[in-house]
């Protein structure tokens, strides 16, 4: 299934290939202050459809996860980082996802504060 996602303003915008059943609810300060639930896919299933010049980066503590958010709204609809095995890998807000029906998702909780 194609999933059509976007910042706020829509100056990011993108498609991303998945089944999305199951998301994570992490409880780190980053996580936790934006509310994120975040859904792993491998990087080749994210298409931008805006230009990439459009993508401002953040990243903190170890710097392993470019957390991608847009300049203008502020909003963060997606962050790039690597599973454990090293492969690329995008981790989807799957609130930047409109069509998304959030209350069907099963929500596994992550304590991101303690590590």
């Amino acid at each position: 299934m194609t999933h059509q996602g976007s910042c706020h303003c829509g100056r990011i915008a993108y498609e991303v290939d998945g089944d999305i059943t199951q998301v994570m609810d992490c409880n780190c300060s980053h996580c936790a202050r934006k509310g994120f639930l975040l859904w792993f896919a491998p990087r080749a299933a994210l298409r931008l459809r805006t230009a990439e010049a459009a993508l401002s980066e953040y990243t903190f503590n170890r710097h392993h996860i470019r957390h991608q958010f847009c300049a203008v709204c502020g909003c963060e609809p997606f962050a790039f980082g690597k599973d454990p095995k090293g492969a690329d890998t995008v981790a989807i807000n799957v609130r930047c996802l409109p069509d998304l029906e959030l209350s069907a998702l099963k929500v596994s909780h992550f304590d991101g504060r303690s590590l």
